[in-house]
């Protein structure tokens, strides 16, 4: 006999969005479906809730208890990146393959590795900076008009400090 369904139990699905739109439900039915919810309610709270990360993709985790999903945007390097150059929304489906060729402060890397720290690999936050500058190269973006990499050097050989918290 198959295990009793536990209603009190707290799932967590994970799955990638656009934000400020409706996933479609046909992704979203066979991870939610069977823990009794809508697809299509959870996707409008999708849709609220990733509003203003507009036009980026971005992971929301869904965490159900009681038959009630609470929706949260868990987001990567990358789209906090995209989202700091402060660039227009794009439509997806007509705009492809963007430069984003903005510039950003090293304080906003900064900013961004304090969000990424606890998902960081890293001891320190200094590695986590280094780490979110390695994924403003692969975005394409320059840090305080110098190539990313350059700014790594300049950590690396201590003429750039990184404050501890």
């Amino acid at each position: 006999m198959p295990p009793k369904f536990d209603p009190n139990a707290v799932f967590t699905v994970y799955c990638r969005a656009v934000g400020g739109e409706v996933p479609a439900t046909s992704s979203l039915a066979p991870k939610i479906g069977p823990l009794g919810l809508s697809p299509k309610k959870i996707g409008d709270d999708i849709a609220k809730t990733t509003s203003d990360w507009k036009g980026l993709k971005i992971t929301v985790k869904l965490v159900v208890q009681n038959r009630q999903a609470r929706v949260e945007v868990v987001p990567s390097a990358a789209s906090l990146i995209i989202k700091a150059l402060k660039e227009p929304p794009r439509d997806r489906k007509k705009v492809k393959n963007v430069k984003h060729s903005g510039n950003l402060v090293l304080d906003d890397i900064i900013k961004i590795a304090r969000t990424m720290r606890p998902r960081s690999m890293s001891r320190s936050l200094t590695g986590t900076v280094k780490e979110i500058l390695g994924t403003a190269q692969s975005v394409g973006c320059t840090i305080d008009k110098a190539n990313p990499h350059t700014v790594i050097e300049k950590i690396d050989a201590g003429e750039i400090e990184i404050p501890e918290e």
